[in-house]
């Protein structure tokens, strides 16, 4: 690569905005995040998301030739290795790294099937749980997760990595409970949710194939607001001494239930 065209200075003002962007408050100002990683890059240009700039290092990157043959329509920027390490989130980084502007899906956009289930996630906290949730609903199918209260930046580095990507396939709505519950009731799905101290065994449910899986919090649970709502409090048994599983690990065991059922 010609010197002249890479960027070897931290101080440039490119590069003091990609810096600027791994703090969550500036995400959310500018609307802007990035990927870092070539297969989270792949997954996301398959999903049609909105690339600003790409940014490369030749050094670290493995096929040379897949720069020509993918990415040639895109705004590319290269950069030295010091200043990738810099603007990466990975401590062993590709050479990929994407400036990509968020995408914004809301309830109104969603189009309910007739066989269908929806993840509601309250006040999810923790990135690298939200992140493995997306992963285990790409496997299920699943295709809209909607967060209600929500406590984590959707587009946070460890979200995109511990999903692998795939994040980016799914349509992740943030919402607030009583919305939320109105378009459940109005589009016909069934509601359950994950309680640690309900009756209902999780494997004693009929799920029908429309049907909404709502998890609270690994601190708190669900709120009140759930918990009255009318819907089926349902619980996976544990051994005396264990109150609750991760949250990761709770969507997983009820979302392939429901599966099993419906298969």
């Amino acid at each position: 690569m010609d010197n002249k065209k890479t960027i070897t200075s931290e101080k440039n003002e490119i590069i003091k905005e990609l810096l600027s962007l791994k703090k969550s408050r500036n995400r959310k100002k500018t609307g802007f995040f990035l990927i870092d990683g070539q297969r989270e890059l792949e997954i996301a240009l398959e999903s049609g998301i909105e690339i600003e700039k790409i940014f490369l290092c030749s050094d670290f990157i493995v096929n040379k030739n897949y720069l020509l043959k993918n990415l040639e329509k895109y705004n590319q920027i290269f950069v030295s290795p010091t200043i990738f390490k810099k603007i990466a989130y990975k401590e062993n980084p590709d050479g990929f790294l994407a400036l990509v502007k968020k995408r914004k899906n809301t309830l109104n956009s969603l189009k309910p099937q007739n066989k269908e289930i929806v993840l509601v996630l309250e006040a999810v906290e923790k990135p690298g749980n939200l992140g493995a949730i997306i992963r285990t609903a790409y496997a299920a199918g699943v295709k809209n997760i909607i967060l209600t209260n929500n406590q984590t930046d959707i587009y946070n580095p460890n979200v995109i990595r511990s999903s692998e990507g795939l994040l980016f396939k799914l349509n992740i709505i943030e919402s607030n409970n009583k919305t939320t519950l109105s378009f459940l009731k109005d589009n016909n799905f069934a509601v359950f949710c994950a309680v640690t101290k309900a009756s209902k065994d999780y494997t004693k449910v009929k799920y029908p194939r429309k049907c909404a899986l709502i998890f609270g919090s690994e601190a708190n649970g669900l709120s009140s607001f759930w918990l009255n709502n009318k819907g089926k409090n349902i619980k996976i048994p544990m051994s005396l001494g264990v109150d609750s599983l991760n949250v990761s690990v709770s969507v997983a065991i009820i979302l392939f239930e429901v599966l099993r059922q419906n298969n």
